[in-house]
């Protein structure tokens, strides 16, 4: 395929507000994968390239939240081979089911997602490090390991099967349902996607559907955007996630709907 300078133009920029909106909220894909289609790249080679891109992101994500403490490693094990097991089994039902079953089902639990983010309990009746602590110190139950592995699973079926809004959803439940500490539940939720997005990324190379350079030219920019966005999660907590998580359930009630 032929790449031009509008291809660069157009994927570049967005792809560094989708690392913004994607570490604070998840659901950066939403800005991405659609900025690589609108640059001109066919739907198999935009959805492998955004992979390339969003995997870079996601890293440096999780060195930024790695480097501050908020990933607890004991409970990432667990819940990240949980969320590949989930992942399997959605990619296995997307072979044989109709994918608008699936956007019914989204229609349904946005209403949901959306209450959560804005219910500020949410975010105050949780458990996390103090100031004085890393995450690994943190003291977590039997039921928060289980409810964890548990959303990580659903939800990582939903990402096989799916995909768009995975982040945001495990924000969610790991903040709602785990009562994790914002940063805690968005480190969390970053090393999962990341673990999930590499698999598929693997998959796309071997079968010769990414742009490389597309992808490392955007992933650089989606790099810059993701610290930024990891910062400001780190930096402001529930104050930059709630109004984040909202504007990442809108895009995605946008792209159910087919408005974009």
């Amino acid at each position: 395929m032929e790449i031009s300078w509008i291809t660069f133009a157009i994927a570049c920029p967005l792809c560094f507000l989708a690392g913004i909106l994607n570490a604070s909220a998840g659901s950066g894909g939403l800005i991405s994968l659609p900025a690589f289609m609108i640059a001109g790249l066919p739907p198999h080679l935009a959805i492998g390239t955004n992979k390339l891109q969003a995997v870079m992101g996601m890293a440096a994500a999780n060195v930024r939240f790695i480097r501050g403490g908020y990933l607890n490693y004991k409970l990432a094990l667990p819940s990240i081979l949980s969320a590949i097991i989930g992942s399997l089994i959605g990619s296995n039902l997307s072979l044989v089911c109709n994918e608008s079953v699936l956007s019914y089902l989204i229609f349904a639990i946005l209403p949901f997602a959306a209450f959560f983010a804005l219910n500020k309990k949410t975010f105050t009746n949780s458990q996390g490090r103090s100031s004085h602590e890393s995450a690994q110190d943190v003291q977590l139950t039997h039921k928060t390991y289980l409810i964890v592995c548990v959303f990580a699973a659903i939800i990582g079926c939903y990402d096989g099967f799916y995909g768009p809004g995975t982040g945001t959803f495990l924000i969610i439940a790991f903040t709602a349902f785990a009562h994790l500490e914002v940063r805690m539940a968005s480190a969390q939720a970053k090393a999962i996607n990341f673990t999930t997005n590499l698999t598929a990324l693997i998959v796309f190379i071997a079968s010769g559907n990414v742009l490389v350079l597309v992808g490392l030219a955007a992933g650089v920019c989606n790099i810059v955007g993701s610290w930024i966005g990891a910062g400001l999660v780190i930096d402001f907590g529930a104050k930059i996630m709630r109004p984040a998580l909202v504007i990442a359930l809108v895009l995605m009630l946008l792209k159910v709907l087919g408005l974009y």
